[in-house]
């Protein structure tokens, strides 16, 4: 993940998934491979347990691009794929990121 300076949006996506991948990995990694050609995309970050429960974080430089990602027509595809295949539930947070740090280990 590049370092990205503030202000900027993310998107946090958790989910719990159903049983079964019903092609979920492909559309999941097609998804990514498109967000990132979209203008103002920034990066993204996900983490899924063993129990389903996941949680994906989309960097965006502003609410328009977030606007244009969700009306993006095989986004839309993919969305109603979530809803009736892919995900139990799932909520949908969107914030502005006024402040960031890190820390890397071996690095002042």
């Amino acid at each position: 993940m590049r370092e990205m300076e503030p202000p900027y949006y993310a998107v946090v996506f958790s989910s719990r998934r159903t049983e079964g991948d019903n092609d979920y990995a492909e559309t999941a990694a097609r998804m990514d491979e498109l967000a990132a050609t979209m203008p103002g995309y920034l990066g993204i970050e996900s983490a899924r347990g063993a129990d389903g429960f996941g949680i994906t974080v989309s960097y965006w430089e502003s609410e328009e691009a977030i606007a244009n990602w969700k009306k993006h027509a095989e986004h839309l595809i993919a969305q109603r794929r979530g809803r009736g295949e892919y995900y139990s539930d799932y909520q949908v947070r969107v914030a502005k990121v006024e402040r960031a740090y890190a820390m890397k280990r071996g690095q002042d």
